[in-house]
């Protein structure tokens, strides 16, 4: 697999916000559909380390974005990568103006030296993006036209379909924040991030209801 193969082309810019990610990116990609262009590749990420992800991740600027399967075991030759124990909803919103959860989005920094707690802190961050569960009425509806019966059934059983056999993949953006960043590179910081690098112990901060 050559470097060139995860390259966009001339003029082409990759910044999806956290819905397009997981609606048009991580929908798709566990249903099977195709992708134009595709170019976020498969990684089986944790044999690498986040500076080795050039050329094996779809790198746009200082960020790297790619498909991997969900795993617990997030430990590389040199460090591992620490869940900052929290998540937040990606919502998106209906043709009929309602917004519902497609998806979840998890920190986690990455830490060089032993797991589970020797490591040191670095500035790698990982957003990791998987699929919302489905609860028995999501994307049903309640109307009692026939119509709209048989294309919520239809539309409830390609979700199943998502959610049952391909929800284990997740979509990951990694990038490194420097230590004096202002956004001068272009790098979006959410709330979250400033506060998680900020403090050492990640574990005990959790997101209000």
């Amino acid at each position: 697999m050559g470097d060139d193969q995860f390259k966009l082309p001339p003029g082409f810019r990759f910044d999806p916000t956290d819905e397009e990610l997981v609606v048009h990116f991580l929908q798709r990609k566990a249903a099977l559909l195709p992708f134009h262009p595709d170019v976020i590749p498969d990684l089986h990420l944790y044999p690498y380390d986040p500076w080795e992800l050039d050329g094996k991740a779809l790198g746009e600027g200082n960020k790297w974005y790619f498909y991997s399967r969900r795993t617990q075991n997030r430990v590389t030759s040199n460090g591992y990568w620490k869940a900052l124990g929290v998540e937040e909803p990606v919502i998106t919103r209906s043709s009929c103006n309602s917004t519902h959860k497609v998806g979840m989005k998890r920190y986690l920094a990455f830490y060089v030296g032993e797991a589970p707690n020797s490591g040191i802190k670095t500035n790698w961050i990982m957003h990791e993006y998987r699929l919302s569960p489905l609860s028995a009425g999501d994307g049903a509806s309640s109307s009692s036209s026939s119509t709209t019966t048989r294309s919520s059934s239809k539309r409830e059983g390609h979700l199943k379909t998502v959610n049952n056999e391909f929800s284990g993949y997740v979509l990951c953006r990694v990038y490194e924040r420097d230590e004096d960043d202002d956004d001068d590179d272009g790098t979006e910081l959410s709330c979250l991030d400033e506060v998680f690098l900020s403090l050492d112990d990640l574990d005990e901060i959790s997101l209000p209801n």
